[in-house]
């Protein structure tokens, strides 16, 4: 069996024009979800750990759907980054940053986005050595405003701007220098979901293509 491609934040960040962020109450979705995100384009799936099934979900995709890069999100410790590397995770997003989790994800063998929504947390991001970074909660702690703001004392760092990002907004966002890519849950509607509507999903995961700069 061959050893997983490793990938950095920035490959991860520049796969796609939209990292979805994925919430699976229903193992059995996990499967077709992953195959039909990836028939519409994308292929790095957040899956977040907010559901007691999402590390059996991160599980079942790594295993069956190869041309899938799945990640784990809402990583908020050391031993949810060992959990998420176990189930199979190639990345990391974390809602907020500490050391500790930096580390775990390190150690882990986890590229990690970890969550910024202050100039102090990006420079202690920056102080170990992570130049990606995910904005959130991007509309509430500011939006493009305050990644415009940023962008000068800030020059050497790439962000990911998630939460209450939309399809309609996404494009403002996108249109700035250091925005590589936005994180969404509107690729994965939980209607959808619920439904099996798996060619609504890989729909919307093909009009994200057109949100590319």
């Amino acid at each position: 069996m061959s050893t997983p491609q490793t990938f950095s934040a920035l490959q991860v960040m520049q796969d796609a024009p939209v990292i979805p962020v994925i919430v699976l109450n229903d193992v059995a979705h996990a499967v077709p979800m992953a195959r039909a995100l990836v028939a519409g384009g994308i292929r790095m799936l957040e899956v977040t750990l907010r559901t007691p099934q999402a590390l059996a979900c991160i599980e079942a995709i790594a295993r069956e759907v190869p041309e899938a890069v799945v990640g784990a999100g809402t990583v908020r410790s050391k031993a949810d980054a060992q959990a998420a590397a176990n189930a199979g995770s190639r990345f990391a997003v974390s809602p907020g940053y500490t050391s500790a989790v930096g580390q775990a994800c390190r150690d882990a063998g986890l590229a990690l986005l970890p969550g910024v929504a202050s100039g102090s947390e990006i420079m202690m991001a920056q102080e170990d050595g992570f130049t990606e970074l995910k904005f959130f909660p991007a509309m509430q702690a500011g939006g493009p405003a305050m990644l415009k703001a940023w962008s000068g004392p800030f020059f050497d760092v790439r962000f990911c701007p998630t939460g209450g990002v939309t399809l309609q907004n996404a494009p403002e966002f996108l249109a700035l220098p250091n925005v590589v890519c936005v994180g969404g849950s509107w690729l994965v509607p939980a209607d959808a979901v619920a439904a099996g509507d798996w060619a609504r999903v890989t729909a919307l995961a093909r009009a994200t293509h057109a949100l590319r700069k």
